[in-house]
């Protein structure tokens, strides 16, 4: 008698599949439960996705800018503090 497999196919994820999950859990869910993608609101999906990333995109920059200014305004608290320690600011 041969050994059986105690994980069915359906058991594991791809790292495809992790992908997917990751870039849209309901869509990845709809997909494995066989759902095809058939829908007149897909397109509109498509696009408010790209919409969404493109918006995240911009945040993310804008988070960089937020943390430079940040580093920047310590850096000058701390150089303040040095010239005051020093005596050469009254």
């Amino acid at each position: 008698m041969g050994k059986r497999s105690l994980l069915k196919k359906t058991d594991v994820l791809s790292a495809s599949e992790i992908g997917q999950y990751n870039y849209c859990s309901h869509a990845w869910f709809l997909r494995r439960c066989g759902y095809k993608a058939e829908s007149p609101f897909l397109e509109s999906g498509k696009q408010a996705h790209v919409a969404m990333g493109n918006k995240i995109d911009g945040l993310e920059g804008k988070m960089r800018y937020s943390r430079l200014l940040v580093f920047l305004g310590f850096v000058a608290l701390c150089v303040a503090f040095l010239l005051v320690l020093f005596g050469v600011i009254l």
